[in-house]
């Protein structure tokens, strides 16, 4: 069954407290959907990801570097500008004093400091997913709205395209996937190991790049914007395994 076509409306838009009506777009993109091979938590952008030792984190340090590889870069929290390696650590004022700064690709366009925690968007508050190739390549973007599916639990949730960095795309956060009812408690080794959630795209839907503190506050805008997370009729299901 093809999915639907939408576009934002000045009818939704207005109907969103603090936001401005947009233009109406004049391209209207199809929503796609795709089953992922499976799919990793992500802690990025949750104020404790990732910290010193002796700090109770999220995650290892070893998942912060580009597709967990050792000595690839570090792209899961700020580092020095002078010194890749070294990290830069909250202050006394921020979320979480001595923790490092972790960061997701979109971000806050109210904050433009670097150095704000606040600026990144908390794995462990909002429902987001990573941008992989094939996302991208069918015209999906950072801040896009997503809608979520799991074979196996039945849930269906909202979301958002949060990070990238991951070429597969096999990755949510650990919000998500706790939304979706799966029991994970952080980002050590806790993956979904089979072919079972299934991300509806809805691209550009978000052009304005509105930035969510509270899921609840997304799913409000989500269904303001008459984005569906009905699956019942989706074709993407999971082979015998």
């Amino acid at each position: 069954m093809p999915l639907c076509r939408f576009a934002l409306s000045v009818a939704f838009a207005a109907a969103l407290p603090g936001v401005a009506a947009p233009a109406i777009l004049k391209q209207q993109h199809p929503a796609f959907e795709i089953l992922t091979r499976r799919m990793d938590v992500d802690v990025d952008g949750a104020p404790t990801a990732y910290g010193p030792r002796g700090k109770k984190t999220l995650d290892y340090l070893k998942n912060a570097h580009y597709r967990a590889r050792p000595n690839a870069p570090i792209v899961g929290f700020l580092t020095d500008d002078d010194d890749p390696t070294k990290p830069v650590i909250q202050g006394p004022h921020d979320p979480a004093p001595g923790y490092y700064i972790s960061q997701t690709a979109f971000t806050d366009p109210a904050r433009t400091r670097e150095e704000d925690p606040l600026r990144y968007v908390d794995a462990t508050r909002i429902n987001y997913v990573v941008l992989g190739d094939e996302g991208r390549r069918r015209g999906a973007q950072l801040g896009d709205f997503v809608a979520v599916y799991s074979h196996r639990t039945h849930r269906a949730v909202f979301g958002i395209v949060a990070d990238d960095g991951n070429p597969s795309g096999n990755e949510g956060s650990l919000h998500l996937l706790q939304d979706l009812g799966y029991p994970f408690k952080d980002g050590k080794d806790e993956s979904v190991t089979h072919a079972e959630v299934v991300i509806r795209f809805f691209p550009h839907s978000n052009p304005r790049q509105l930035f969510f503190r509270e899921q609840r506050q997304l799913d409000a805008t989500a269904e303001h914007l008459g984005l569906s997370r009905d699956f019942s009729q989706s074709e993407l299901t999971p082979k015998s395994r």
